[in-house]
């Protein structure tokens, strides 16, 4: 089977199965659900030899049956039939697309009327799988022992159940589906850089030859190019948790700008979840404490390392495995930083980012704060910064951090409300757009960012 096949093969089947599924319920035959699985790839690398040094993926350690159980296949189209793509090309594969002995559970599936009621009744009987935890795990993503020493190495880095649970979470904290995801993400914790980042994808739309062809808004409604010059003021409130932004490009390669709201936790809940998607990068704009006393507020801090004081991730990634800076992202934020402030760079320096799960950290004694940053060579301290890099680590997807010194609180200019206020209204715009243009930047050349710096030594998987 050929590669496009192959993808279109994959298409089928699920579209197939979820059909029937959307029959099932409609006439109450609850038995033919048997015949709702999800598609399966398997490809068997017949032999192996070296390949170009290079590449950041689409190889194996050794010849055999690899293979991927997956969900919405549509929605991955582009990026599977890539990644078969540089596979096949690598070694002599054999591509086989089958059916899989895994039922999709019917709440993942789009337009099935009736199903809370049939549960209700008790009709569906063991006929209709239900969504089960126990079907979601990141063993693969992780490197577990169990997923790569089995009959079939793994392909693809997640699980289908851990694939559609990640789509219905991506729904419901940001309000849209996850199909509009581009694949440069913006975070923020601020209305006011989305609110920026809407004044530039509206002016953006409004050029003449300008790539973008939509703007996705956080209420689900979509403004095209030949409506937004017309575009009056934008409410972007909303009642979801993270109000998200997609400024829509061919091949879903324009700009998500998503406020993620404050803390690690939010930010580890968020790139869980759009980690299924293969992003080509994210980068985090957002304010922090500066810790030198030679700043000055609104200085900017590129993040090249990280101290993990949030917790979060430690059970993952253990404290003594460094989090490495991505040069390819590091270059494009220095690069728009120099365009948009000048050659004259003394309000940036690169510096490492502590990120802690205490907001209000600086309260402790004079002592404890010594303890805390006795030997570190910190410039910034945040609460996101080092868990989205972490996480990106983790899911093998480039990141960055551009900061802007909001506070010197060990310096006696702490935050209050007046200064930040003042703060907020000089910076926003320069800082939403060296954000901008660094990801544009990036846009140009993705396989510049396909980086061999973020691949396991053991425990990885062929693809992306």
């Amino acid at each position: 089977m050929d590669v496009g096949t192959a993808v279109e093969r994959l298409v089928e089947i699920y579209e197939e199965s979820t059909q029937i599924a959307r029959e099932v319920f409609e006439n109450g035959d609850y038995a033919r659900y048997a015949e709702v699985v999800y598609p399966k790839l398997i490809v068997t690398v017949k032999s192996w030899h070296p390949i170009d040094r290079t590449q950041a993926y689409g190889y194996v350690d050794e010849a055999g049956v690899y293979s991927a159980v997956l969900s919405r296949p549509k929605l991955m189209r582009q990026y599977l039939f890539s990644q078969l793509e540089r596979l096949s090309s690598n070694y002599d594969c054999e591509i086989e697309v089958v059916r899989s002995d895994v039922r999709i559970p019917p709440e993942y599936i789009d337009g099935i009327e009736g199903l809370t009621e049939a549960r209700r009744a008790g009709d569906t009987g063991e006929f209709v799988p239900r969504p089960t935890l126990d079907d979601v795990d990141d063993a693969i993503i992780d490197g577990d022992w169990e997923a790569f020493h089995g009959p079939e190495k793994p392909l693809f880095h997640f699980t289908p159940q851990r694939f559609d649970i990640a789509c219905a979470r991506i729904s419901h904290y940001t309000g849209i589906a996850p199909d509009s995801v581009q694949r440069y993400i913006l975070f923020t914790n601020y209305a006011m850089h989305t609110r920026e980042f809407l004044r530039f994808a509206l002016a953006e739309l409004s050029r003449e030859g300008s790539r973008y062809q939509g703007l996705m808004l956080s209420d689900g409604h979509r403004i095209d190019r030949n409506a937004a010059s017309a575009a009056d003021a934008i409410d972007l409130t909303t009642g979801h948790q993270m109000p998200r932004l997609d400024l829509l490009a061919e091949d879903n390669m324009g700009i998500t700008m998503i406020n993620i709201g404050v803390g690690p936790s939010n930010a580890k809940t968020i790139t869980d979840c759009l980690a299924v998607l293969r992003p080509e990068a994210w980068v985090m704009i957002g304010h922090c404490a500066g810790l030198d006393g030679r700043m000055r507020i609104g200085d900017l801090i590129l993040g090249n390392a990280y101290q993990r004081e949030d917790h979060l991730l430690d059970g993952h990634i253990p404290l003594e495995l460094p989090i490495p800076a991505v040069p390819e992202v590091q270059k494009a934020l220095e690069k728009s930083v120099r365009t948009i402030y000048g050659e004259d760079l003394q309000l940036m320096r690169t510096g490492t980012v502590l990120s802690t799960d205490d907001r209000n950290w600086e309260w402790h004694t004079p002592k404890k704060l010594w303890e805390l940053l006795r030997g570190s060579t910190a410039a910034a301290c945040d609460m996101e910064s080092a868990t989205l890099a972490a996480n990106g680590y983790r899911y093998r997807i480039p990141y960055g951090t551009l900061l802007s010194v909001s506070d010197l609180p060990l310096h006696a200019v702490p935050k209050l409300p007046a200064a930040a206020q003042t703060f907020y209204a000089n910076s926003k715009e320069a800082h939403v757009m060296c954000a901008v243009r660094a990801v544009e930047e990036l846009a140009l050349d993705p396989e510049k960012l396909r980086t061999r710096k973020l691949r396991r030594t053991i425990g990885e998987v062929p693809f992306r």
